[in-house]
């Protein structure tokens, strides 16, 4: 992580939160105390700011500065409102795309997705702010810079931005194993929303009841399931071809 882009000290924190500093990720130790981080926690989830709990080891790595118990990422991108993303990019587009990652928390298959969508067109991509992968060096590296030309939204809920497309007139598809119909059959060629899971998990079982279509990638090996970024990249390319 590029210690220019960190915060250390909870008041420090505070006032980088108060003062509209795009802050991505605060890392707080385990069990620490005391009145003023019982403010700074109220401060970060009064702003939906994501953050977790790690040992004092890890602060120490990130800084040798005195951290008082918390160190804060500031994000190396501007992040856009879903509904000025959804409405400049309807207005100039009749085929718009758009990626929604579900709790996908893995900074480096963040950077690698980013460099995907870019190189297909993405017009924006959607993540929610807890529980995200952060947009950190890691991703700008991965991203190899493309992260500074995608537009990319945060949302307090990934099912209100699905709702709120839906209601734009964007169809929703989502990637999972949990359908019969194979990618190659599903329409990807008018405006189109692609929701990808989380690492682990894949799309939260409450998503995919509201999304219109799901779609699978046929799989032939002994291995169940490709990583996240190798499918979201089969997906694009496909949305591409019928868009060719």
């Amino acid at each position: 992580m590029e210690k220019e882009h960190l915060i250390f000290g909870i008041r420090a924190i505070i006032e980088a939160v108060n003062a509209g500093k795009e802050i991505d990720k605060v890392f707080i130790q385990k069990e620490a105390q005391g009145d003023l981080m019982q403010e700074l926690m109220k401060t970060l989830k009064k702003n939906s700011i994501n953050f977790s709990y790690v040992p004092i080891e890890k602060l120490n790595r990130l800084t040798s500065n005195n951290h008082q118990g918390a160190v804060a990422s500031i994000a190396p991108v501007s992040f856009y409102s879903l509904e000025s993303l959804v409405e400049s990019v309807i207005e100039k587009s009749e085929k718009p795309l758009f990626l929604i990652l579900d709790q996908l928390s893995d900074a480096r298959n963040f950077g690698a997705i980013i460099r995907t969508a870019e190189c297909t067109g993405v017009d924006g991509i959607i993540i929610q702010k807890q529980g995200s992968a952060p947009v950190n060096g890691d991703t700008v590296k991965t991203s190899a810079g493309a992260v500074f030309n995608v537009p990319i939204c945060k949302v307090d809920h990934i099912k209100d931005a699905i709702f709120y497309l839906q209601g734009s007139g964007v169809k929703t598809v989502a990637a999972t194993e949990k359908t019969e119909s194979l990618l190659y059959d599903i329409d990807l060629s008018g405006p189109l929303a692609i929701i990808m899971g989380s690492e682990d998990k894949g799309v939260n079982p409450s998503v995919l009841k509201m999304v219109d279509e799901k779609a699978k990638l046929p799989m032939f090996g002994t291995i169940s399931s490709l990583n996240v970024s190798v499918a979201c990249g089969a997906f694009l390319y496909e949305t591409v071809r019928q868009r060719s």
